[in-house]
């Protein structure tokens, strides 16, 4: 799977794109079409302490998946937008008649 990234008001490090890209290659295991993902890491500047934002668009086949969170760190807003595209792969294969 292809992973691009972008990062806006911050510079993210090797660590965290690591962590990310181990947390999409398990995705590989509920569905094998999925060729692309685009990751967008933001900070945004309210006073939130929920300022880290994921946001993840997946391409499966010929569709499209797209997850958002937020969190107080990347890692915590990157386990949940994981976990929403794994449960919106979970619906997507029901509604296609794919078992397994």
């Amino acid at each position: 799977m292809q992973i691009q990234y972008q990062a806006t008001n911050f510079k993210a490090d090797q660590k965290l794109l690591d962590f990310i890209e181990k947390k999409l290659a398990k995705l590989k295991t509920f569905h094998e079409g999925i060729s692309e993902a685009q990751v967008y890491l933001k900070v945004n500047k309210a006073e939130d302490k929920e300022n880290k934002v994921v946001e993840i668009k997946l391409h499966l086949s010929s569709n499209f998946l797209f997850a958002e969170a937020r969190s107080g760190a990347f890692e915590a807003a990157a386990d949940e937008a994981v976990e929403a595209l794994r449960s919106q792969i979970a619906r997507w294969r029901t509604r296609q008649g794919i078992s397994g």
